[in-house]
């Protein structure tokens, strides 16, 4: 076998170093002394397909950062919410992340955790509020800003009659992208509540009975996107040719705006919102890092439409965005 000259031998030597340091770097193992951390995220979450991508993103944190996350859900019950954090708060775990519907219900339980010296970072709705919750940051969108994008999405299309449909009763997140929409919009807007995913047979059949009685209603604006669907149902239903915006995606959403039949999705990234809440927790805990220099760190809003659903298709149905 041909030798080596002296030059090629250290060539050699020095590239298997580098690989092997390299190597080493890619697959270091967890530190064995390392404490385990617990991060547990609290919201109003329900079963809803939105949240099962928050849940997604803030489980990859957990396994990219080696810590436990518990993932918990109020069902839009804002005393149960409360009472979960402060059982977390008993369990002394490592840092909580909350979503802030109902800012009143849960104050004096996010301030025990404060108080117990437990990191806090709300997520998805808070944006006005985690810095008197004494949160370390908060990880969304102004929901206000946002309904101001979707109001111009509908005034560029030269709508003039727009109904926003409201899900969640109490939940004042809501309320701001419809009062978003209505600074932009330039026209009617409604406020119409319905059941929601508790009951989408009623949610369908309640929308559909309102384009039935005006016909003038050229615009429906739905804050989640299983009750976009639901309205996509009730136009049908109703023989309506209102067009259709949301807040928020999903595989049959996106799939709808490729379509033609979802004008757009306001896009949250609410994947990101639950993986970076776990990341800046396990931060703040490991490395006394904080983010956002007393700003939220924002998510959202970007834009889904026809132009550009194809991009985000694929994704939505793998269940990242």
């Amino acid at each position: 076998m041909k030798q080596l000259t002296p030059r090629f031998r250290i060539a050699a030597v020095s590239l298997v170093a580098v690989t092997a340091l390299v190597g080493a770097l890619v697959v270091a193992p967890a530190n064995a002394a390392e404490k385990r951390l617990t991060i547990t995220l609290i919201s109003h979450c329900d079963g809803g397909s939105f949240w099962s991508v928050a849940k997604k993103g803030a489980l990859a944190a957990g396994t990219d950062s080696r810590v436990v996350v518990s993932w918990q859900c109020s069902n839009n019950d804002a005393v149960k919410q409360a009472q979960l954090i402060e059982t977390a708060v008993t369990k002394k775990v490592d840092g909580i992340a909350v979503s802030v519907p109902n800012y009143g219900a849960i104050k004096a339980a996010v301030a025990k955790a404060v108080k117990a010296g437990i990191p806090v970072v709300t997520f998805n709705s808070g944006s006005a509020d985690f810095e008197k919750l004494g949160a370390i940051t908060h990880v969304g969108q102004d929901e206000t800003v946002a309904g101001n994008g979707a109001g111009k999405q509908f005034k560029a299309a030269s709508l003039k009659n727009l109904l926003c449909v409201i899900h969640e009763t109490g939940n004042s997140s809501l309320e701001d992208r419809c009062a978003g929409a209505k600074a932009t919009f330039g026209g009617t807007v409604t406020n119409m509540y319905v059941k929601g995913h508790s009951d989408p047979t009623t949610t369908v059949n309640q929308i559909s009975a309102k384009l039935t009685a005006d016909k003038t209603i050229d615009a429906v604006l739905t804050l989640d996107p299983d009750i976009a669907l639901n309205a996509l149902d009730a136009k049908t239903s109703a023989g309506s040719s209102a067009k259709i915006g949301t807040f928020d995606l999903s595989a049959g959403v996106v799939a709808a705006i490729k379509a033609g039949t979802i004008m757009f999705g306001v896009d949250q990234q609410q994947y990101l919102q639950g993986y970076l809440a776990v990341s800046f927790l396990v931060l703040n805990v490991r490395n006394a890092n904080t983010v956002g220099g007393g700003l939220p760190v924002m998510t959202g809003p970007g834009f889904v439409t026809k132009d550009n659903a194809a991009k985000v298709e694929a994704l939505a149905k793998a269940g990242t965005r």
